[in-house]
């Protein structure tokens, strides 16, 4: 991915839900438009990013699997409170 993020959160080895609710904490120090890289090892990862995107007002940019380890770049959406 050529997105530079402008913070990078390892989730690695935590187990579910722990992966999202990091990203949450992390995204919610960010400003709108800033770029999260998450890296995480639980497989279900994959589904729970792509259902909080869909359902938030943050974007999925993309998401890979890198051997065992999943990627994902989250851009933090624009909300009433910041």
């Amino acid at each position: 991915m050529a997105v530079q993020p402008d913070d990078v959160l390892d989730a690695c080895g935590l187990p579910c839900p722990l992966p999202l609710l990091k990203a949450k904490q992390s995204l919610a120090r960010l400003k709108a438009g800033q770029v999260l890289e998450i890296r995480a090892t639980d497989a279900g990862s994959w589904r729970d990013f792509e259902t909080f995107a869909a359902h938030s007002i943050h974007e999925l940019m993309a998401r890979e699997e890198r051997g065992e380890v999943y990627h994902y770049w989250l851009r933090k959406g624009e909300d009433s409170t910041s």
